[in-house]
């Protein structure tokens, strides 16, 4: 995968001296006109989106330094470079009305960390959520939640207890567990392995337990283990499965508290439609690699239909449009699932 770069230029001209590029290999993610080289103490710098120019020639090169991130937060664009200083940053992307004609036009302001959290802004949240939501509940599901607001169903879940629905499909899936299922699981923790390995092939994923961290060490409680292995196991879930939240809501109530605000963020990011220039510069750049969707969950199905043994070569050729570190990551999980294993190159499903 080719590198996403961060390009300072000089332009020599007076009144926005430098040209910022974010591009990768080639291809320009977004190019900017700035008035300084980093917002110093002023806290933020005004940019122009560059127009086409003829023939102009940049007098030299800066600087230029690999992203580490880009990622959209509402209508800010957040980027993270690879060096120790001056690292974080974020493009605010604003369409604004003319006060004397009809339109819009289009302010960018360039911000630091440093400016963000020294000042108060009067917004504080990038989502505020919303309450029209469509969830579905597992039809195994026995004594489930309920949910005010919104629109509830039950239908049979592929994992989880709590999915958010729209019309794409599942957005969310929330697997809920009471101290009691938790233990039981500490007995068959491979096949726990395999159930959380499924539910986090989802972009948004949670396993909400009704209980608090603290009552898994206290011996009086876990019957059959000691607080020890209570602590490693635990350790184990959040060790191997980092892509999802684990959260310990304390009680019924408060769990689904979590989950029905959990839903509500994710709908509302889901549904701010972003500014143009963020949008393209997003789908551009690609999801980031720890964030899995659609083509690793697919993947994943494919090896469950793939012969008894198979080769990468025979997997790559089932998954043509899947990028081969997906594949890879796909068989590197389901292997510490325990589902297939590899002998002389040659995979094995178990």
């Amino acid at each position: 995968m080719e590198d996403t770069l961060w390009i300072l230029e000089s332009t020599g001209e007076a009144k926005f001296p430098y040209r910022l590029s974010i591009k990768r290999g080639e291809t320009p993610l977004l190019c900017l006109r700035v008035q300084d080289r980093w917002p110093g103490t002023k806290g933020h710098i005004f940019c122009l989106r560059e127009e086409e120019r003829e023939g102009e020639a940049f007098l030299e090169e800066i600087e230029r330094v690999r992203v580490i991130s880009l990622r959209r937060f509402g209508k800010r664009l957040t980027v993270v470079l690879d060096r120790p200083q001056k690292k974080r940053c974020d493009f605010l992307f604003l369409e604004k009305a003319y006060k004397t004609r009809e339109g819009t036009y289009e302010q960018i302001f360039w911000r630091t960390e440093r400016a963000l959290r020294q000042r108060r802004p009067r917004v504080k949240l990038t989502v505020y959520g919303t309450p029209h939501l469509h969830i579905a509940i597992d039809t195994k599901e026995r004594y489930p939640w309920t949910f005010a607001d919104g629109q509830t169903e039950r239908v049979l879940l592929p994992v989880g207890d709590y999915a958010l629905l729209d019309e794409e499909g599942i957005q969310a899936v929330v697997e809920r567990k009471t101290f009691e299922n938790v233990l039981a699981e500490f007995g068959r923790m491979p096949a726990f392995h395999q159930q959380l390995g499924e539910l986090e092939s989802y972009a948004h994923s949670a396993l909400v337990i009704e209980a608090n961290y603290s009552d898994f060490l206290k011996p009086e409680k876990l019957k059959f283990y000691p607080p020890s292995f209570a602590r490693k196991a635990l350790a184990e879930i959040f060790a191997l499965h980092p892509r999802i939240h684990i959260v310990f809501a304390g009680n019924r109530k408060l769990g689904r508290e979590w989950a029905a605000g959990f839903f509500s963020a994710v709908e509302a990011h889901r549904k701010d439609v972003p500014h143009p220039a963020i949008a393209e510069a997003i789908q551009t750049y690609g999801r980031p690699p720890d964030l899995h969707g659609g083509a690793y969950y697919e993947a994943r199905k494919v090896v469950e239909s793939m012969p008894q043994r198979f080769t990468i070569a025979m997997f790559r050729e089932a998954c043509p449009n899947v990028p081969d570190h997906t594949l890879r990551k796909v068989l590197k999980d389901m292997k510490i699932e325990g589902r297939v294993r590899c002998a002389r190159k040659v995979w094995e499903k178990t």
